[in-house]
């Protein structure tokens, strides 16, 4: 009996060592299915969100492509209007003068007829009066330049000449008059100078 309890403690022994193995097997095929099952689960969630993302960044192009035609549409109406009001934009004036131009076209037919040339300077001056009335209301004003200083801003001076009655510097004959388009210049006066 003595040599059998040797035999029995070792055989026991390595019973227990084979228990132990399969345990250590079972639990890390356990452990190797649990993360196995993790990464499968990851997996689907990264291609889950890649998927999300993929639909959103389409949905983010189909918007940035309707914004763009809208844009793109935007503009071309826009040109397209600003064609029609400079092709137009004179109208309002014209239609303005249409009246002046039909007085002087009443003084040209009545001034071959009449023989009183007062009466036919008076109407000129009138048609004149009127002719300077729509371009005021334009904002069109005309420039008094004599006895004022020289501006070049202003006045273009053509000549420089000897004044007893201006100091130097200022114009003392007007040869072309100059106008304002409301505060901008639109012609400068030609003008003579004083020495």
């Amino acid at each position: 009996m003595n040599k059998q309890q040797p035999i029995q403690d070792e055989v026991n022994s390595n019973v227990e060592e084979e228990n132990n193995l399969s345990d250590n097997l079972q639990q890390e095929h356990t452990e190797e299915e649990l993360q196995n099952e993790a990464e499968a689960a990851n997996v689907e969630d990264v291609t889950g969100e890649i998927e999300k993302l993929r639909l959103e960044a389409e949905e983010h192009q189909q918007r940035l492509l309707r914004v763009q035609a809208d844009y793109d549409n935007f503009r071309r109406r826009t040109v397209k209007e600003k064609e029609e009001l400079a092709k137009y934009a004179s109208s309002v004036l014209i239609t303005q003068l249409i009246p002046v131009i039909d007085n002087f076209e009443r003084a040209l037919t009545t001034g071959d007829e009449s023989t009183n040339g007062s009466a036919y300077a008076k109407g000129v001056e009138m048609i004149f009066r009127q002719f300077m009335d729509v371009m005021s209301a334009e904002g069109l004003t005309p420039m008094n330049s004599v006895g004022e200083a020289f501006n070049p801003e202003y006045h273009q001076a053509i000549m420089q000449v000897e004044s007893d009655e201006y100091e130097e510097g200022i114009v003392v004959e007007e040869i072309q008059k100059g106008y304002l388009l409301k505060d901008k210049v639109l012609r400068p006066a030609m003008v003579k100078v004083s020495q």
